[in-house]
């Protein structure tokens, strides 16, 4: 059985789009547990946890975005999942 390449492709985007959007909300979690954390008093050693975390979510983000942003000049015709 063969694929059409355009399908697949089609598909593979909006499979993607839809992975993208979920780790959108992922990392939104773990940016607002570090916000909380960073409201508490924690000794020297826990924020240098927290810098740590805060900063590798924000470079997670960073790629995140990017990644949409290749996907989103895929075409419009390919549909965005549902917002949440």
């Amino acid at each position: 059985m063969e694929t059409d390449p355009s399908k697949m492709a089609s598909e593979t985007v909006v499979r993607l789009r839809i992975l993208a959007h979920d780790l959108s909300n992922a990392i939104e979690n773990v940016m607002q547990a570090s916000y909380l954390l960073a409201q508490s008093e924690l000794d020297d050693n826990n924020q240098k946890w927290l810098k740590m975390i805060d900063t590798a979510a924000q470079e997670a983000a960073r790629i995140n975005r990017e990644i949409r942003e290749i996907l989103r000049s895929q075409g419009s015709t390919t549909p965005s999942p549902p917002s949440a």
